[in-house]
């Protein structure tokens, strides 16, 4: 295999201007709808494309395939990938080992740079971008492009805040010292990001890394490996040089397991299930022969977000919230609320004017932009119809309630609620990752704390009410990692909302926060005697 030399870096200003989140677009303005159209019929025509691992620069072919296919038309194959094995886990770290001798001393102003350009093509290629996520994870045009812009934004801010990091100053200087505060990067990192936000927490964690100076083993999820290749083509494109990102899609239970255990792997970012993130911190936990560090895990692991609803809430901005949280993509978020504690003083009106907004939502392709497109797999909805199932037996169900055979050949399910769930069920524990809403009924705010608290998890939650105290309360009490008060608990903007949770939602990494690459770097204290 012929290895392919990195593009000469463009000449990259580095950002002067403070950083502001990516805008969003208004698609109901015909002139954007139609360059969405454009850019939805442009990517179609390039499906089916093979794509390549990316070790060390190189291309290379397996005998084993993976076939990225569209949820919402499974008999449309996006993108046709090699399968990263076991035999090319040492590859991949010899080339990542190699990469981080040059890498880890390039200066933090080439590195910054790398990200802004990457940044720059982002948004010139936005809608195209937006229309491989459409095609890939079933996004309607909204969520995709939100996915794109928070990309952009993670781009722009660990720029900055990697050249803020470099800045870093002791907090007193002793006399007759230099003393100096340095953080330099860790190493080989295995970055193993989710299907649902393929684009954001997959380059979210891959630039936090480089931008650190580390170099990364790239395992991006077999369900969604082709936007994670077109990101890397960027990545390429931007001036990387082969070896600081290697491309490797393959099995979590080979490939992936084989690259945590791995003794120079020296930290892991994961975003995933609560089940296979506990797998990699008992791995990491693990010294392995030849191991000379401990193993850092930055874990993201789901959630069973609860939004609060109570008495003195006003009722319509509580129902939109509660509907935008639940059903957006499909509520496949780790963010998404997928349980509703209302009061009971409100209780039966909240849910007559839910079914009336979530009956509202069509299902559909979203490559026509309907507001809820398929779910990620055929194993994924079959789970999700099981827990629909025995949730009827254990509430009442309001609307849904069944696969949406209308919307097409994919795997469409209904947006349900079901009412009347009971604290401790199965309903109200578990995360289903679905379009599927538990409503609880509270006796008044402190049940409803109570209720919320009561599960294993801590990522996100809302509470809609007009009281300061309760709001005061809830700032205080509601233990979780993003707390919203009278708005959705989905859509945490970089910079404004830090993004992680407590308990068995992970390690609270915050990312797109200025804590998060202290997690990708060691601080190294230097005190120089002078005079």
């Amino acid at each position: 295999m012929a290895t392919l030399e990195a593009p000469p870096s463009p000449q990259i200003r580095l950002r002067d201007t403070p950083f502001t989140n990516e805008p969003f677009t208004d698609f109901t303005k015909e002139k954007n709808a139609q360059g969405m159209r454009a850019a939805i019929q442009k990517v179609q025509g390039q499906l089916g494309r093979e794509y390549d691992l990316i070790i060390g620069g190189k291309r290379i072919k397996t005998r084993d395939k993976i076939n990225s296919v569209n949820p919402a038309r499974p008999s449309q194959v996006v993108g046709i990938h090699q399968k990263a094995g076991p035999e090319h886990v040492e590859p991949a770290m010899q080339a990542a080992l190699a990469a981080f001798k040059t890498w880890s001393q390039t200066s933090v102003e080439e590195r910054a740079g790398i990200l802004f350009r990457v940044g720059d093509l982002l948004r010139e290629r936005k809608w195209e971008f937006c229309a491989w996520l459409i095609f890939e994870v079933s996004k309607n045009w909204a969520e995709a492009e939100g996915d794109i812009a928070e990309t952009i934004d993670f781009c722009e801010f660990y720029g900055r805040e990697a050249l803020r990091l470099s800045k870093a100053e002791t907090p007193v200087q002793l006399p007759g010292e230099r003393d100096t505060l340095m953080y330099v990067p860790l190493g080989v990192g295995a970055v193993i990001p989710p299907w649902n936000f393929p684009a954001a927490i997959m380059a979210g964690m891959t630039l936090a890394s480089i931008v650190s100076g580390n170099t990364v083993v790239l395992k991006p999820s077999s369900d969604s490996p082709t936007i994670a290749a077109k990101f890397v083509e960027l990545l390429e494109e931007a001036g990387l040089p082969g070896g600081v990102v290697n491309f490797c899609p393959g099995s979590g239970s080979t490939f992936g397991n084989a690259i945590v255990a791995h003794p120079k792997t020296r930290f892991i970012a994961f975003t995933g299930s609560r089940e296979v993130g506990l797998g990699i911190n008992r791995q990491a936990a693990e010294q392995a022969r030849g191991q000379v560090w401990i193993k850092r895990s930055i874990l993201e692991m789901g959630g069973k977000d609860a939004i609060i609803v109570d008495a003195d809430a006003n009722l319509e901005d509580a129902v939109e919230g509660v509907a935008q949280s639940a059903f957006g993509f499909q509520g496949q978020k780790c963010s998404a609320c997928s349980r509703a504690i209302v009061d009971e003083r409100i209780y039966d009106k909240f849910l007559e004017k839910l079914k009336t907004r979530v009956e509202k939502i069509k299902v559909g392709d979203p490559a026509e932009n309907a507001n809820m497109g398929a779910v990620i797999n055929e194993g994924s909805m079959k789970t999700i119809l099981e827990y629909i199932e025995h949730g009827k037996k254990e509430g009442r169900l309001i609307t849904g309630g069944s696969r949406a055979k209308e919307a097409g050949e994919g795997y469409f399910v209904q947006p349900t609620v079901i009412a009347d769930i009971q604290p401790k069920s199965k309903l109200e524990q578990e995360e289903i990752f679905g379009p599927v809403l538990a409503v609880i009924k509270s006796k008044n705010y402190d049940h409803a704390l109570e209720i919320a608290n009561d599960t294993e998890f801590g990522l996100t939650g809302a509470v809609y009410t007009s009281s300061r105290e309760k709001i005061d309360r809830a700032k205080r009490e509601f233990h979780v990692g993003n707390l919203y008060i009278n708005r959705k608990c989905t859509g945490a903007m970089v910079g404004a909302h830090p993004f992680g949770g407590f308990n068995m939602s992970g390690t609270d990494s915050k990312s797109g926060g200025p804590d998060y690459l202290y997690l990708f770097t060691q601080a190294k204290s230097v005190g120089e005697k002078i005079g």
